[in-house]
């Protein structure tokens, strides 16, 4: 465009880019739109380096038709670094403390380090792509863990964009780039119940009566482990729901569950995990508060158990303490799966040598050996659905929640409850005449309970049941 034609356009009031010399090179300089918010007056912004004064002139055109189609960042907001825009978007989200503070673990781990000194509007796709293959590709980074990071780091652009700091996010939403990568399931086999009380025979002998009761509570009401180690005995049969603080719930749940035909149950009301270096009793996960009934065996057995000790923690530690203060995986999962063969241990005194004490040991697991205590939660699943219970009934066993039309219509009935707690109880029954008849419970500390006597009584009435069908 002639110099004298665009003159004349300024002169008349028209939003023009205006070129400028400067040394060797051009700068222009144009109008963003935007007014200062004391002074009033147009806030106008430049790029200089440009070789000739056409090239600058249609640069600054092409900004001012951003501007008009409010598509323009302007270079100081494009100039945010992402370290410091990664302060203010995780001060900003609104999200449970646990998940906050594993964003921050994923930003303080991965996104800073590579793109704290970069600004927002300088991340490029290709850029991101590459970083992308090169972190799915670290051993130390699963494929389910690299797509909480990719995630995490999509939700941050997607933000920046509404920020105002990007036109579009570098992260692409459009049909999958690159070569097809299946993805691998893990390797799981189905849920025994023989497998389940060799566990819990193993827990015995590590832990005593408290983990025997423990691993067939998570197997018979899937549980999750942080739920389970923020067990309180005003939640637990027999105590609840006589016991619930709660009038309102309190008075449903004895309607519901104590009347003509009781159904024991216990309420998942907490979980127990770290905040802020404290302990703390939280809302379950997705405030997934719900009942869960439970087969007359397991009623049993918590009843003994609570009435084996003083604890407000229906699982209390090793050492009488709360559970979740253990590092559980390592200090009771993996030995009680995993299996510890015999041995001897030499203590104090006892002559010169010192005393010798023989340590006993418990079989590994295979199909839990190395692997997951969750899975013991998927396995009630499988159970659940293998006895073919409703999804709704299912669902919210699991603390899920249905989406669409059947999440909003479905209830859980106790009929479907009552139907879970007896399939429960059966597969129990089906388990207990193939007990080895010399099975004998192994603790370390004596005892509280006859669990040899209670065991032999379970034998007896089953067969007495069978017996009676079968004339």
């Amino acid at each position: 465009m002639p110099a004298d034609f665009r003159n004349n356009l300024q002169t008349e009031g028209a939003v023009m880019p205006w070129p400028e010399k400067r040394g060797t090179k051009w700068r222009v300089r144009w109008d963003t739109g935007r007014v200062h918010p004391e002074t009033g007056k147009k806030i106008y912004d430049s790029k200089s380096g440009f070789d000739d004064e056409t090239t600058a002139y249609e640069y600054g055109l092409d900004r001012e038709s951003d501007v008009r189609n409010d598509r323009y960042i302007s270079r100081r907001d494009g100039a945010v670094l992402m370290k410091d825009y990664v302060k203010d978007w995780l001060d900003g989200i609104d999200v449970g403390h646990l998940r906050e503070k594993y964003c921050r673990s994923v930003a303080r781990l991965y996104i800073v380090p590579r793109w704290g000194e970069t600004a927002v509007g300088d991340i490029k796709p290709s850029a991101y792509r590459g970083w992308k293959k090169e972190l799915l590709a670290r051993p130390n980074i699963g494929t389910g863990y690299g797509r909480e990071i990719l995630g995490i780091f999509a939700m941050m652009m997607d933000d920046a964009v509404e920020d105002e700091l990007r036109k579009a996010s570098p992260v692409s939403h459009k049909r999958r780039r690159g070569k097809y990568v299946k993805k691998v399931k893990e390797k799981k086999r189905h849920m025994d119940i023989a497998d389940v009380h060799q566990l819990a025979s193993n827990a015995l002998a590590y832990w005593g009566f408290p983990g025997y009761v423990f691993i067939l509570s998570m197997a018979c009401t899937g549980m999750r482990p942080a739920e389970l180690y923020a067990l309180r005995r005003e939640y637990a049969h027999p105590a609840w729901p006589a016991s619930d603080p709660d009038d309102e719930q309190r008075e449903e749940a004895l309607e519901r569950y104590s009347g003509d035909r009781p159904m024991p149950a216990v309420r998942v009301q907490y979980q127990h995990q770290w905040k802020d270096s404290v302990l703390t009793l939280l809302p379950p996960k997705y405030e997934s508060h719900r009942t869960l009934v439970i087969p007359p065996f397991l009623a049993d057995l918590l009843k003994m158990l609570l009435d084996s000790h003083d604890s407000e923690w229906v699982f209390p530690s090793i050492n009488s303490g709360p559970l979740a203060k253990a590092n559980f995986t390592y200090r009771y999962w993996r030995p009680i799966a995993d299996g510890r063969e015999a041995t001897v241990i030499k203590g104090r005194g006892g002559g010169r040598g010192g005393s010798r004490r023989p340590l006993s040991g418990w079989p590994a697991v295979k199909a839990y050996a190395g692997k997951r205590l969750y899975l013991l939660r998927h396995g009630h699943k499988e159970w659940l659905d293998e006895d073919g219970h409703s999804r709704i009934a299912v669902e919210s066993r699991m603390g899920h929640e249905l989406a669409g039309v059947e999440g909003t219509y479905s209830n859980v009935t106790p009929t479907m409850e009552r139907a879970i707690m007896t399939s429960l109880q059966a597969r129990w029954e089906s388990f207990v005449p193939t007990l080895d008849a010399g099975w004998k419970p192994a603790s370390p500390t004596p005892l509280p309970v006859d669990l040899a006597g209670w065991m032999k009584l379970q034998v007896a009435e089953v067969g007495k049941r069978n017996s009676s069908r079968g004339s």
